[in-house]
């Protein structure tokens, strides 16, 4: 088991008692999915050796977004399909993030919050995309994923997304690229992305629950040339469908305390921190997202209702550029590793599955 779930079993039963009256709904799933997570809540799968016969009978996993042991199979998937729809040319990553003294407002209100700064983030980037000053192509092509978190479980939720260097103009079905070193100004990024944000609270009804300095500061974007998009992509990878929190940052857990690594921005120094476990417990939770809520979203020619086709799109960059870049040959799918009988070492062949709770005790 993992030490992450092995601390929601032995203290989520303590927490849920002790803020039972105010635990959000889905951190209590999230809790008690945890804690059921490869244990016999979950349902039982049965293989058997190819070898010598004999049966292995294995807990299934929840399958929880949140839940540390549940996500390395989907952020695989993800990552092989985003590298094999990756376009020629260069790329960027933008980051945009929120005042410190919004958040704790963010957090109180996370649904509507999180889609506002999804919202004003993508349709800063489509006006000024728009403007011949700088790109002159009414469809640029980006997609964006959610963060919440801090590298000490802190609250800092910030959008990064991987843009394409350059837009599509449907006038005339052109290319038209940006500067390698350059994609927008960040400065009129953030004045749009701050004022649109605004609004979307207006509209909500939400404004005058909001801090005043936070529309008299600057609103922090950054953006970073980072050329083929494989790079951004195996950079964002790991945090797509990570928690919080990882299981190779846990130290040790002992008396009522939890231990984990962290790294200061800027820095290579590897530090520990130690929470005590119900502060743990809540700086994990969170950072658990309103249920339904999608953490990755595709704008312009990337979001899969777009008419343009990726072959297209892939030609007409060639085009601007003046090269042509055959595609690379399709690696083969990676094996799936084999499951081992301990026993004899012959490979665990799948039988059947028993849906949780129908197995015998």
């Amino acid at each position: 088991m993992g030490k992450i779930n092995d601390v929601f079993r032995a203290y989520g039963p303590e927490y849920l008692a002790r803020y039972r009256d105010s635990i959000p709904i889905e951190h209590r799933k999230v809790i008690q999915t945890i804690i059921a997570c490869r244990t016999d809540a979950c349902g039982l799968t049965l293989y058997q050796c190819a070898h010598c016969g004999e049966p292995h009978w294995m807990f299934r996993s929840c399958g929880n977004r949140h839940c540390p042991q549940c996500q390395y199979q989907k952020n695989e998937e993800w990552l092989n399909k985003r590298l094999k729809a990756q376009l020629p040319g260069h790329h960027f990553l933008i980051t945009f993030t929120v005042p410190e003294s919004l958040r704790p407002f963010i957090r109180s209100h996370q649904r509507v919050a999180y889609a506002a700064l999804f919202k004003a983030s993508s349709e800063a980037m489509m006006k000024l995309a728009r403007d011949e000053k700088y790109i002159g192509g009414d469809l640029p092509g980006f997609f964006g994923v959610l963060h919440t978190w801090g590298r000490r479980l802190t609250y800092h939720p910030h959008i990064h997304y991987v843009v394409a260097g350059g837009a599509l103009s449907t006038k005339d079905a052109s290319w038209q690229p940006s500067r390698v070193d350059f994609y927008l100004p960040v400065k009129a990024l953030s004045v749009i992305y701050r004022a649109k944000f605004r609004d979307e609270m207006y509209k909500a009804n939400l404004l005058h629950l909001t801090p005043e300095d936070a529309w008299t500061v600057d609103w922090n974007v950054n953006c970073q040339s980072v050329g083929a998009s494989e790079a951004s992509l195996k950079y964002l990878a790991p945090y797509v469908f990570r928690v919080a929190i990882s299981e190779n940052r846990i130290v040790k857990v002992e008396n009522r305390t939890v231990f984990f690594h962290y790294r200061k921005p800027h820095s290579s120094r590897l530090r520990t921190m130690a929470l005590g476990v119900m502060e743990f417990i809540r700086r994990f939770l969170q950072h658990v997202l309103p249920s339904g809520f999608m953490k990755i979203r595709y704008y312009g020619f990337m979001n899969p209702n777009t008419a343009v086709s990726h072959e297209h799109l892939s030609t007409l960059i060639e085009l601007a550029y003046g090269f042509r870049i055959d595609a690379p040959p399709e690696p083969d799918p990676a094996p799936v590793p084999l499951m081992l009988c301990p026993h004899c070492g012959g490979p665990l062949i799948y039988q059947w599955s028993l849906r949780p709770r129908l197995h015998p005790p």
